[in-house]
Order: C-alpha cells, then structure tokens, then sequence
C-alpha cells in the first residue's frame, strides 16, 4: 500500500466541488474590480466585477469588506490557472426568476427602481433580473417623455413571464386604471350637486378648464369661470392651481363645475341698485350696430340703445363711443326675472329748459330690438 503524499493529503482534506454548484464563501480581498473568496476549496474563489451584478461601474470595494459570508455559484472549478471562477449574479437570478415567477402567478405589486429609460419604456430590475415595461404599460395616458421616471421607484405587476425567452413585462398601467376607479367610486359616493369641493386645474383649453377633483375630472366651462366676462381662460387659469369650486351638475361620470357662487350673484342686491330712475356708470364692454352693452359691474350689463345714445340722431354706436369708454346714463328699464337692463344718455340730456315727459324716456325691448336687427339682417 503506498503512502499519499503531503499534497494528496492536504487535496483531500478540502472539499469536492462541481459546476454549477451553490457555495457559501468568505471574502477575503476585495479590490474594485474583483472579490476573492475562500469557499473551502483547495483553491480561492475569484468573484469578478462583471459577474457580480449587471450594473456598470460599481466599485466593489463599497459593497463588500473582508469577512463578509456570501453564497455564489461555481462556473468553472479550474480556469486554466488553478482558479475558481464564481457568480453572484447567476444565482440572484436564479433566485429572481423564481420570486418573478411567483409574483406573477399571485398577481403581486411589485417596486422598483427604473434602471434605464429606454425609447420604447423603461427597464427595473428585481433581484437581478430585468423587466421591461413598455411606453403604453408605464401610465393611463401616452407619455411622450419617460426621462422623469429615471431612477424613480415604480410599481407594476407582471402581465408576461416567459423564463426560455427570457422576457418578462411589467405593467403598471393596470395599477394606476384600478387605483383611479376606486378613488372615483369614493369621489362620487360622496359629492351631490350643490357641494362645494376642493380641486386642481389639471388643463386649460379655449373652452375651459379640466380640474382634478381627485378622482375624477370636472369642467369649468368658461360661461361658468366668473359672473363677469371671460374672454381667454388661459389668462385666467394655469396647470395646478388650487381652487373651491361648485358642483354644477352630475351627470353619470361627467361633472360640470361652476364658480359662480351663489353668495356672490351680483343680482342679488340688482333690483336696488339699478332701480329705474337711478343714475350708474359703468363701461362700454362690446358694441352692436343696434347698440352697447355697458358692463356696470363683473356679471352684470346693460344695453344702451343707439336711440339712447343722444338727442341727435347716430347711425351707428361706433361712430360715438367705442370699447372702454366710461358711460353715465339713467336706468330706464329694469327686467330682474331676464337680468336685463336699458339705459339712456339721452333721458339725462336737456336741449332746453323744459318739464321732462314719458316721451323723453324710453325703455327698450331687448329681445324685440335683437329681433327686429335679425329679421333686417335676413332681408337684406
């Protein structure tokens, strides 16, 4: 029987390993580029950068220190040179193909940090393994730039897992839809119409604005943003403005807002301030080839009749006052069921000394005035 010699000896006291093998290993060294490892082994682990983890450029010097356990796996139990070449990140994702098949199977959120924003959507990883969760997954609306989402935490569930092809897609778009739908159920379960409720503007438009109610989107429509006139609600409004708006209307999933409260209806007190007789300025807001409406107040305007404009006959309004022009005149009509007013210069101007009689007022028609303009302009 022949005697082993020391190095046989000191062979076999190590352990027996093979590729592919799962080993828990003891750091040793650790440079930026590679980590040394004694796994019991006759000979040392080399744990290079490259097989650590998928990110670039990590130095691993911050990520381990000598004495740190860690399990890796074996790639080669003989590199050419003695060496045993390991991987942490084959094994993590191993390990995370199991945890994303799980989470696929349970339906699970899942977080994580997006580690690229690629043109087609965004790249997350979870326990080494990348999932790529396309441009229409990322949100409910199409998002032209994703730049924002770069190395923010996102939530998503896995809608395709398919490991021999290694692709695997997120979906977050679900998430939010389903978050949206319960936050509007909540929203309409505890608004009626006439609730004045806490909003943001969300988007202007010519038309009006969009305001976030926090679960659904209302519209301010512009007749609606203000007793007064509104030409342009962009000069009024911008994105994220805080505002208490009215709930005008409810009508299945549309909301119509409103801001005219009814505390501040400038016809409210109408019928005392602008009672006939009474003496009011206030300036010319549009004209008419019949007339000019005076704006007395924000919400609240009159006509003044181009036969109430003076003793002398004008043809046209414009030919004597135009837009902006300030304008005393006496009220000769007031209609508060309609919100309509007439007034006259005319009925405050004296020619000469002379007792003023009923012919000297005259109080308008508003609606047989437009009337009679449109049947003039249809004949013609």
């Amino acid at each position: 029987m022949s005697e082993l010699t020391f190095e046989q000896m000191l062979d076999e006291s190590f352990k027996t390993i093979h590729a592919g093998e799962v080993v828990e290993g003891t750091v040793i060294d650790v440079k930026p580029e590679e980590l040394i490892l004694n796994i019991g082994y006759k000979s040392d682990g080399i744990l290079t950068r490259n097989e650590y983890t998928n990110e670039p450029n990590v130095d691993l010097t911050k990520v381990a220190k000598p004495g740190d356990t860690m399990e890796v796996k074996v790639l080669k139990v003989n590199d050419g040179e003695g060496q045993v070449l390991l991987t942490y990140k084959r094994l993590a994702a191993d390990r995370g193909n199991k945890r994303i098949e799980e989470a696929y199977n349970n339906r699970e959120v899942l977080t994580a940090k997006v580690a690229q924003v690629l043109d087609g959507g965004l790249s997350v990883v979870v326990e080494e393994v990348r999932i790529f969760i396309p441009a229409s997954l990322v949100s409910d609306v199409y998002e032209k730039d994703l730049s924002k989402y770069a190395g923010q935490e996102v939530q998503f569930v896995i809608s395709e897992y398919n490991p021999k092809r290694r692709r695997y897609i997120g979906d977050r778009r679900q998430l939010i839809m389903a978050e949206k739908a319960e936050l509007q159920k909540k929203l309409f379960e505890s608004i009626s119409v006439g609730d004045i409720v806490d909003g943001v503007v969300k988007n202007v438009t010519d038309f009006g604005a969009f305001i976030d109610l926090g679960g659904a989107d209302g519209l301010l429509h512009i007749s609606e943003m203000s007793w007064g006139r509104v030409e342009n609600p962009k000069k009024v409004f911008k994105v994220g403005d805080e505002l208490k708006v009215l709930i005008k209307e409810i009508s299945g999933t549309k909301i119509a807002l409103s801001l005219k409260f009814e505390d501040a209806d400038p016809w409210r007190d109408a019928a005392e301030k602008y009672a006939v007789g009474n003496v009011v300025t206030g300036r010319v807001a549009r004209m008419t080839d019949f007339g000019a409406f005076v704006e007395l107040e924000p919400g609240v305007d009159a006509l003044l009749h181009v036969s109430q404009i003076s003793r002398e006959h004008i043809e046209k309004p414009s030919d004597v006052l135009k837009a902006g022009d300030e304008i005393t005149a006496k009220v000769v009509d007031f209609n508060n069921e309609d919100k309509k007013i007439s007034l006259s210069v005319k009925a405050m101007l004296t020619s000469e000394p002379k007792e003023e009689t009923d012919a000297d007022v005259v109080s308008v028609d508003i609606d047989a005035v437009i009337a009679n303009e449109q049947e003039e302009s249809a004949a013609e």
